[in-house]
């Protein structure tokens, strides 16, 4: 593709679709690239968001529209920029494009339920398994069957493997282990950076049971849990044995503010449990949360979102420090110890199911931009602007409403990188 007005923009969750699109419909030719093999990042995952509380597939979908009819969009998912080099105005950037290892022209794209292989289900955070060839989500862009090929190629010894080939054959859907991944080289104006980020490490915080315990699971997962499209279809349950939840523990800052972790804020943590506490209440009246906190953060407008969840008399608010989860090994129920800030007196409760709330941690402080000059702080957001324009949580902790706007000013500035060209 020439690089005469063209932008690269790396990262396919909100931010890079928001840069992509706002970009291409001011009359440049944009280049999408996304490592997954759908668009929609982190936001395709959760329940809802805010400031609306609706469920994510809607913004995503209007957006979609926008790529697919836009002929000034080239999408590349399964993708990752290897290198670049150049200046504002002219870059050269290498793609690595992996391949799918499955072809549907069925024209339904839809899963594959006797494939004799299944994997853990990456969307839902491992919850529940997938099949090796499969549809990301049913609302997945591009709508296209991706193969696990390595789950596939241990499957091959099977007796069915045959037959179920030849079933795919029939449905229209071509198989192919052996291909081989693409290397794409492309001139461009401008690039903006927007590879978002993930959840922190829960199982490096030893103390607080993730990855021991079962019904320790972190808030991203709990929005999947809470999903109609998750892994229990939106029933709020224990993961050890299906049952009903009735009472639940938030604990905030899990990893966050700790010089052994992440030192800073995430910003929307704290939004982020007072929202799960309402799918609790909303799917089980019944039921009590209770919000273990250091400081309770809600921001700007959302003051009048945390009134509201402070004021239901089954959500307790605790300012205290949870230290220790373990669970009781007859009822796999969690216990979790600390201390109350404000009584100073021990903490020591049980609850069917404890939610960690885990800091947003930069993929640039995994995964650097393959570019000389790039400056990041100490924990790795990226600082400085060379002409590869961050954007969204590449540069600090963002809701969802703070990605748009500033994705939309990161396209701006790769706008001005093809003035002249």
């Amino acid at each position: 593709m020439a690089g005469e007005k063209t932008v690269l923009v790396v990262g396919g969750g909100i931010s890079g679709i928001t840069a992509a699109v706002e970009a291409a419909e001011a009359g440049c030719k944009v280049i999408l690239v996304e490592k997954l093999p759908y668009l929609g990042g982190r936001v395709a995952r959760m329940n809802k968001y805010f400031p609306k509380l609706c469920p994510p597939t809607c913004g995503l979908e209007i957006n979609f529209k926008r790529i697919k009819r836009n002929p000034d969009i080239t999408v590349y998912t399964l993708a990752n920029v290897e290198n670049i080099s150049g200046a504002p105005g002219a870059y050269t950037a290498t793609i690595k494009i992996t391949p799918r290892y499955v072809e549907d022209h069925s024209g339904t794209s839809k899963c594959v339920e006797d494939c004799p292989a299944s994997i853990p289900n990456e969307f839902n955070y491992g919850m529940d398994m997938t099949k090796a060839i499969y549809l990301p989500y049913e609302m997945a862009y591009p709508m296209n069957l991706v193969a696990d090929a390595d789950a596939l190629r241990k499957a091959k010894v099977s007796q069915d493997f045959g037959a179920f080939v030849e079933s795919l054959q029939a449905k229209g859907i071509r198989l192919d282990l052996d291909a081989k991944p693409e290397s794409l080289t492309v001139q461009v104006s401008s690039i903006v950076w927007a590879t978002g980020w993930v959840p922190y490490d829960a199982t490096k915080l030893d103390t607080l049971g993730f990855g021991k315990y079962p019904n320790v699971i972190t808030n991203v997962m709990m929005e999947r849990l809470a999903s109609p499209n998750g892994p229990t279809g939106g029933q709020i349950v224990r993961p050890s044995d299906g049952k009903k939840v009735y009472n639940l523990a938030f604990v905030q800052c899990a990893g966050s503010r700790d010089e052994n972790h992440l030192p800073y804020c995430s910003s929307i943590c704290c939004l982020a449990s007072l929202k799960q506490a309402t799918y609790l209440r909303d799917y089980n009246p019944d039921a009590e949360a209770h919000i273990f906190y250091i400081d309770l953060r809600a921001y700007g407008r959302f003051e009048y979102f945390f009134d509201r969840v402070r004021n239901d008399d089954k959500i307790r608010l605790t300012k205290g420090k949870i230290v220790n989860i373990y669970e009781d090994p007859v009822t796999r129920d969690v216990i979790v110890e600390g201390e109350d800030i404000l009584s100073g007196s021990r903490i020591r409760s049980t609850f069917d199911m404890v939610v960690l709330a885990t800091g947003m941690q930069p993929t640039t402080s995994l995964e650097k931009v393959p570019a000389q000059g790039i400056q990041y702080d100490d924990y790795g957001f990226v600082i400085s602007d060379t002409g590869i324009h961050a954007a969204g949580v590449t540069k600090r902790p963002m809701d969802v409403g703070t990605c748009l706007q500033d994705s939309t000013g990161a396209a701006l500035k790769a706008l001005q990188d093809t003035v002249g060209r």
